[in-house]
C-alpha cells in the first residue's frame, strides 16, 4: 500500500468511497470545500487537508467525485491543482459529467505527463458504503491495471474503452435507471389506484423477468412516501440532459429518454430537486391530479 492518494469530494457519495480506501489501508489525503464533511474521516485514518494544493501534492494518484461538470472544471482548470500534480501521476475523475468534459481533460493531463482515467460509478450511497458500485472506466489498459487495486477498494472496475468510454457506460446507466424508476412509478400509481397491495406486487414480481435492485429499493421508497436523498433528482436531471446531447452529437433519437428528462425537469422545477431521484412517483401522483 505504498501509493499515496488524494481524494478531492467528501460528499454523500465520496465520504463512503474515501472510507473505503482507507479500510484497505492506503495513505489517503482529502479535501472538501465544506471542511466539516472530511473532518468524520480522520477516525479512519485520513489526512485532511485545507487545499486543493495539499492534497494534490505528491499524490501518486488523485481522485476526484464531484457533482456536475461545473465543479470538475473549475478543480481540473485551477493552478492550484495542475500545478502541483506531480509528473506521472494519475488523474481519476469518478464524477458523473459529460464525455466531451472527460475527453477534454484528459488530453489536457496527457499533454503534461499525467494519466487519466474517467470513472463514473453507480450503486448510489448503499453501493459506496458496501464497496460494490459498478465502476466504468475509460482510458488505456496499463493505467487501468495499474489504479485497479485502489478501484476495487470501491466497488467493480471495468475498463469499457478510451477515455470518455465511461462516461458515456454511465449514461447509458442512466437512462436504464431513471426509464426504470418512471416504470416503477407507474406500476405502485396503478396498484394504489387499482386497489392491489403494492408491497405485496413488489413481493410476487420478485425473481420474475421485472424485477431489479430498483424495483426493491425504490419501489419501497415510493410506498413508504420516503424521498430522502440518495440520489437527487437534480443530478439526475443533469445526467438526462447529458444523454440527450451526447444522442443529439451522434443524430441518434431517444424518444423515452426525453420524455422522461422532461419529468424530472418539471420535478425539479416544483421544488423537488434536494429529494431523492425516486420521488418521480411525485411526478406521476401530480400528473394524475389534473
Amino acid at each position: 500500500m505504498t501509493k499515496k492518494i488524494g481524494f478531492i469530494g467528501i460528499g454523500l457519495m465520496g465520504f463512503p468511497m474515501a472510507k473505503n480506501i482507507l479500510k484497505a489501508g492506503y495513505y489517503l489525503k482529502v479535501f472538501n470545500r465544506s471542511r466539516n464533511k472530511a473532518e468524520a474521516l480522520k477516525e479512519f485514518g485520513a489526512q485532511v487537508t485545507a487545499s486543493i494544493n495539499d492534497a494534490v501534492k505528491d499524490s501518486d494518484v488523485v481522485i476526484t467525485m464531484l457533482t456536475d461538470d461545473t465543479a470538475i472544471n473549475d478543480v481540473m482548470n485551477s493552478s492550484n491543482f495542475l500545478e502541483n500534480l506531480k509528473s506521472g501521476a494519475t488523474v481519476i475523475d469518478m464524477s458523473s459529467v459529460k464525455p466531451t468534459t472527460a475527453t477534454k481533460h484528459g488530453e489536457n493531463l496527457n499533454s503534461k505527463n499525467i494519466n487519466y482515467l474517467d470513472a463514473p460509478v453507480s450503486g448510489g450511497t448503499i453501493g459506496a458504503e458496501e464497496a460494490s458500485l459498478a465502476i466504468m472506466v475509460g482510458g488505456e489498459q496499463n493505467i487501468f491495471d495499474e489504479a485497479f487495486d485502489i478501484l476495487k477498494t470501491m466497488g467493480n472496475p471495468t475498463l469499457v474503452g478510451p477515455v470518455g468510454s465511461g462516461q458515456v457506460s454511465k449514461l447509458a446507466n442512466q437512462i436504464i435507471v431513471g426509464l426504470t424508476i418512471g416504470a416503477v412509478a407507474e406500476a405502485i400509481t396503478l396498484c394504489e389506484k387499482a386497489g392491489a397491495n403494492p408491497k405485496k406486487m413488489i413481493k410476487a414480481l420478485s425473481g420474475g423477468w421485472a424485477d431489479s435492485k430498483i424495483l426493491q429499493t425504490h419501489g419501497k421508497r415510493m410506498i413508504d412516501k420516503d424521498f430522502t436523498p440518495k440520489g437527487r433528482t437534480s443530478v439526475h436531471l443533469k445526467d438526462m440532459s447529458n444523454i440527450l446531447e451526447c444522442a443529439n452529437s451522434f443524430n441518434t433519437h431517444l424518444p423515452i429518454s426525453n420524455l422522461v428528462k422532461e419529468m424530472y425537469k418539471t420535478l425539479v422545477e416544483n421544488g423537488h430537486g434536494e429529494t431523492d431521484h425516486s420521488s418521480l412517483y411525485k411526478e406521476i401522483e401530480r400528473i394524475n391530479k389534473k
